[in-house]
């Protein structure tokens, strides 16, 4: 049987502060098709953006373990200790030191500039505590540019700024699904038991969604993003309160969990 889940997408414990990295290290490997630019820190964390084969991936290491969770929420302040968080579901790899990012294209062209960036892991830490990691990011746009370019992914995408107005299960206030995306589990060559796929896509005025784009998915062979893209096709959404009133553009996401039983 085949089965699959669309997701909705105190104090703390501070490393030294801040711990910085010198630059972008960037690797390139034309046998396997992959530009990856990556920096490490003096705190032992260290992130990675890469394209390979046409996937693109955000990945953040040497965090402490996630143990069985297939996701982990983190939490990533850009500036100033005081600027608003941004909180979010990243999936947990199969060294599950290593979070991999939802929404790595816009993480990315957050990231090319450097500055500060907080990471607070909740409860990550004996007694409950988060534990916060302060880094000081090399401004090095150059290398992380290669990797979107390599993947097809604009340098600036004006729709980034929408993503801040999302809520819990990937839609803006006042909006609600009135009809969710229904995708199937992919028929492809390779089968795989269980992999994901997450999508951002432009709401048109009548509810409909369209621009959607594949924003991260693994296993990359196993067709879960094209059968997402296909089930987003009849998706709808409404406003909260019941209004006909036409939909301004606004940027929504979703997730899709697949898992063959």
């Amino acid at each position: 049987m085949r089965a699959l889940v669309i997701a909705a997408t105190t104090a703390a414990v501070a490393l030294p502060v801040p711990a910085g990295a010198q630059d972008w290290d960037v690797h390139r490997d034309e046998r396997t098709k992959t530009v990856m630019a990556y920096a490490v820190f003096d705190a032992g964390v260290g992130i990675t953006f890469r394209c390979q084969d046409g996937g693109y991936d955000a990945v953040i290491g040497g965090l402490p373990p996630a143990g069985d969770e297939s996701t982990r929420p983190l939490r990533l302040v850009f500036g100033e200790p005081s600027a608003a968080p941004h909180f979010q579901n990243w999936n947990v790899a199969v060294d599950d030191t290593m979070a991999v990012s939802p929404l790595p294209a816009p993480l990315a062209r957050r990231l090319r500039e450097g500055g500060r960036l907080q990471i607070v892991v909740p409860a990550a830490t004996e007694g409950g505590r988060n534990l916060r990691y302060d880094l000081m990011l090399p401004a090095s746009a150059a290398a992380i540019d290669d990797t979107l370019t390599a993947c097809g992914r604009p340098l600036v995408d004006p729709r980034d700024a929408m993503l801040t107005d999302l809520d819990d299960v990937g839609l803006p206030s006042g909006m609600m699904w009135t009809r969710r995306p229904r995708p199937d589990y992919p028929n492809g060559r390779k089968v795989y038991v269980r992999g994901f796929a997450v999508a951002t896509c432009v709401t048109a005025p009548d509810g409909r969604l369209r621009d959607c784009v594949i924003e991260t998915e693994h296993p990359r062979d196993g067709g879960f993003g094209e059968e997402v893209l296909r089930g987003a096709r009849g998706a709808r959404v409404g406003h909260a309160d019941g209004s006909e009133a036409p939909f301004p553009v606004r940027r929504v996401m979703f997730r899709v969990d697949f898992r063959m039983q």
